[in-house]
């Protein structure tokens, strides 16, 4: 049995560790800062199979100039040899490209007077996962920046009502999701669903019985990367929906979080 002695340091020890964390962030996040003048607006972006995605870099001065010159900006993905894309001396340059980006990625000229380097990449592929780099050097300013691309497929399901069933159906996801029906009151209901997968992506249909003519009823379809959650709103034999998508994120503080936890955890284990 730990003495009380025993549980203040112990309880001491997890504060340190705790404020240790949070310091190392905060001088992470200042020296950051420093050491480069390149910022974007999402680092760990989800991009949807086969559509288009952004990955946003930008030049982050203080007192911008009216217009960048001198704008030289190179696009790498960890484990290439050749880069996604490069613009050197006023033009795109492709004799070094690698072969799977050609043709599919892109810079905007008209952007990068202002500092802005965001790549747009066309048709996104799983292959194209991974850790990105951007290095901005101009008159105004640069850096180098990392973004991490995350590749999932999603879409919006549709509904329809037939003999007291609502059904939900959505043609594309990956990862493998779970599918949750909730009432008007946030009562977890009881579905069927069933997942057909083709190539790795999953067709979704999920069918909740029996439901009222008159209701809203919550389906939210989830992995690790996209959730998606729709209201349907039941009228009869007529179904209106509303779907909005939320993506995940990482956190260094949740990290330092879980470190303070795993350090209490720990402790306790120790004292008893």
């Amino acid at each position: 049995m730990a003495t009380i002695g025993q549980v203040i340091f112990c309880s001491m020890i997890t504060l340190i560790v705790l404020f240790g964390a949070v310091i190392i962030l905060i001088l992470a996040l200042s020296l950051s800062g420093q050491l480069s003048e390149v910022t974007s607006n999402n680092m760990a972006p989800v991009a949807n199979l086969g559509d288009d995605t952004l990955l946003s870099c930008y030049v982050d001065a203080s007192s911008p100039p009216a217009k960048f010159k001198d704008v030289s900006v190179t696009w790498e993905k960890a484990g290439l040899t050749g880069p996604v894309y490069r613009y050197r001396d006023g033009a795109p340059s492709f004799a070094d490209q690698d072969p799977q980006f050609n043709g599919r990625a892109q810079l905007f000229p008209g952007a990068l007077v202002a500092g802005n380097a965001s790549l747009l990449l066309r048709g996104v592929r799983r292959s194209d996962g991974g850790e990105y780099t951007c290095r901005i050097s101009s008159s105004g300013g640069g850096g180098t920046l990392a973004i991490n691309l995350k590749t999932a497929a999603f879409s919006a399901p549709t509904f329809k009502i037939t003999d007291g069933i609502l059904a939900a159906e959505a043609a594309r996801w990956f990862p493998k999701p779970n599918v949750t029906w909730q009432d008007d009151d946030g009562g977890v209901l009881s579905g069927d669903t069933t997942l057909d997968e083709n190539s790795g992506i999953f067709r979704v249909v999920s069918r909740l019985q029996p439901v009222n003519f008159s209701g809203t009823y919550s389906c939210r379809i989830e992995n690790e990367l996209v959730t998606s959650v729709s209201d349907a709103t039941v009228a009869g034999l007529d179904v209106t929906e509303r779907t909005y998508f939320t993506f995940s994120a990482t956190s260094s503080l949740l990290a330092a979080t879980h470190l303070s936890l795993t350090t209490s955890v720990l402790c306790i284990y120790h004292l008893t």
